[in-house]
């Protein structure tokens, strides 16, 4: 494997770049918040100064941040990727942020001789720190051969969707599908516990038949108990749902379910859910009650 460096380390970064090392890497890190890299460069990574001294160590260099302006800051902005990425060398972002983002940054970087493979992920904080994550890539095939054996170390379906940006749309195809899982499951659980019935009894029944689904066998209990401890942050899913919602709306599409998903998940975050894990919505769901009483 080449050198790697591994910019952002969240809740998803910092367990992808651990299973980078546990598959032998030379993994150089940063990280805009201090304190996050401790555990790592234990494990062997060095650590440096800025996202250019990064790149300048690395043939290969991961973007793990949150949302397009931070992809912006760590690659183009001062002390950035860009400024210390040799010709020849590779970027792989596995942020979430807008497919036309994603494109624009390809042509700075192959100005400077740089290629870039965008490879969003989906899997949760599970998935990232047990090496399952999904990976929707997109990039020049070459780019994309480079980039497998970087991606096979964090994840374990990486499929190549076709060109620069196609893995961020991708994404928000996925995006938008577990908006309706989330909040289908949400519904039915909280229903089922109005109901009378036993919630581990009808998951498992459910978890059999056509119901089944990820987020019904791993989700289910938090909204059985109504705590939300963080897998997928409730902010950046409205955050993704936002890039999804605006290619729908240049594409003329309607989103019914996602468009309800948002608002629900923009009350949530107002009345300061935003850092709860997105099964969340049950609690919302719970809230929503009619006038009529019970029976």
């Amino acid at each position: 494997m080449e050198r790697i460096g591994f910019v952002g380390l969240g809740t998803m970064g910092a367990p992808m770049a651990a299973n980078l090392l546990r598959a032998g890497a030379t993994l150089t890190v940063w990280n805009r918040t201090p304190g996050r890299t401790s555990a790592l460069l234990e494990m062997g990574a060095v650590e440096a100064s800025s996202p250019a001294a990064v790149a300048a160590r690395s043939d290969v260099t991961v973007v793990c941040v949150s949302d397009t302006p931070d992809v912006e800051a760590v690659m183009f902005g001062p002390a950035g990727i860009a400024a210390g990425a040799r010709s020849g060398s590779l970027v792989v972002d596995c942020s979430t942020i807008s497919p036309a983002a994603t494109r624009e940054s390809g042509r700075r970087l192959a100005g400077g001789g740089v290629g870039l493979v965008d490879a969003p992920v989906s899997g949760g904080s599970e998935g990232a720190r047990l090496g399952t994550l999904t990976m929707f890539v997109g990039g020049m095939e070459a780019d994309v051969a480079r980039a497998r054996p970087v991606l096979e170390a964090m994840g374990k379906t990486i499929t190549h969707v076709g060109q620069l940006g196609n893995g961020q749309a991708a994404k928000a195809v996925n995006q938008v599908i577990i908006s309706g899982t989330y909040l289908g499951v949400a519904e039915g659980i909280v229903l089922g516990i109005e109901a009378g019935l036993d919630p581990g009894r009808l998951v498992e029944a459910l978890s059999a038949g056509a119901a089944q689904s990820w987020v019904l066998v791993n989700r289910s209990g938090r909204m059985i108990d109504d705590r939300y401890p963080l897998g997928l942050r409730l902010a950046l899913h409205r955050k993704d749902l936002g890039i999804a919602l605006e290619m729908a709306r240049e594409l003329g599409l309607d989103l019914p379910v996602a468009e309800l998903t948002a608002a629900i998940e923009d009350g949530l975050a107002s009345t300061g859910h935003a850092d709860e894990d997105m099964s969340i919505l049950a609690h919302a769901i719970r809230a929503m009650r009619n006038a009529s009483p019970r029976a």
